[in-house]
C-alpha cells in the first residue's frame, strides 16, 4: 500500500476508535495535531510520513483513559501498522513516538529523540496551551469531576511521574504543573515562535481569573 493511502486508512481507524472520546482527546484534537505537525515540519528536515503517522496515532489508547496502562497505545499502533504491511523501523519509530510523546511530571527525564518525534511533541504541546488549551483543560477536569480552583492547594511543580498521574489537584494547579512550563520545553523554532503568542493568552486569562476570583472586578 502507497503512502498516501496508509494515511488515509489511519484516518479512518483514528476517527473510528476515538468516535466518542473525552473531547479533549477526540479526533478533532487528533486533527489540529496533525495539521500544526506537517507545518512544523515545514522547516524541518524530517521524515514526513513518519510524522504524519506518529501524529494521527499519537493518542490512540491514551493511558489516562486505560487505567494508566502505558504500553497500550503504541500496541494498537503497531498492530494497526502491521495490517497495513508498512516498514518495521517506520513502526518502531512511531511506537517511541506515542511511548514517550507525553508530559509525566516535572521530575521525568524524556528518553527518546528524534526530528520527527520533536516536531510532533511540539504539535501536541501547542495544542495543550493557548485558548484551546484552556479549553481541553477545564473540560478535562470536568470529566474527572476536579475542583475548579481551591487556594488552600499549591501547585507542586517537582512532581514525580506516579504523582503526576494519580494527582487530584484542581484544575486551576494544572496551568503551573504543567501548562506555563511547556513554552520553555518547545523544540523546533516553529514551536517556539508559536509557543510565546499561546503563554501570553494564558497568563492573561489566569491574570483575570485571580482578580475575578478575589472579588477585584
Amino acid at each position: 500500500m502507497d503512502q498516501e493511502n496508509v494515511i488515509k486508512k489511519t484516518i479512518e481507524f483514528v476517527k473510528e476508535v476515538l468516535f466518542d472520546a473525552e473531547g479533549g482527546h477526540d479526533w478533532w484534537h487528533i486533527l489540529r495535531v496533525w495539521k500544526l505537525s506537517k507545518h512544523i515540519a515545514k522547516k524541518e528536515n524530517v521524515n514526513m510520513f513518519i510524522v504524519e503517522l506518529g501524529a494521527l496515532l499519537h493518542d490512540i489508547a491514551d493511558s489516562k483513559f486505560n487505567k494508566g496502562d502505558e504500553e497500550i497505545g503504541p500496541h494498537k499502533a503497531k498492530e494497526f501498522l502491521n495490517s497495513l504491511n508498512v516498514e518495521k523501523d517506520i513502526i518502531l519509530h512511531v511506537e517511541n513516538i506515542i511511548s514517550n510523546i507525553s508530559f509525566k511530571g516535572g521530575k521525568h527525564t524524556q528518553k527518546f529523540n528524534s526530528p520527527e518525534f520533536n516536531v510532533i511533541q511540539d504539535a501536541d504541546r501547542l495544542d495543550a496551551i493557548g485558548a484551546i488549551g484552556i479549553a481541553r483543560t477545564f473540560n478535562y477536569g470536568g470529566h474527572k469531576n476536579h475542583k475548579i480552583y481551591n487556594p488552600e492547594i499549591k501547585p507542586n511543580l517537582s512532581m514525580t511521574k506516579e504523582e503526576y498521574k494519580n494527582s487530584n489537584a484542581p484544575t486551576l494547579n494544572h496551568f503551573y504543573e504543567k501548562l506555563l512550563l511547556l513554552k520553555d520545553r518547545m523544540n523546533t523554532n516553529t514551536g517556539k515562535s508559536m509557543a510565546n503568542h499561546r503563554h501570553k493568552f494564558m497568563e492573561q486569562f489566569l491574570d483575570e481569573f485571580h482578580k475575578e476570583w478575589n472579588g477585584d472586578l
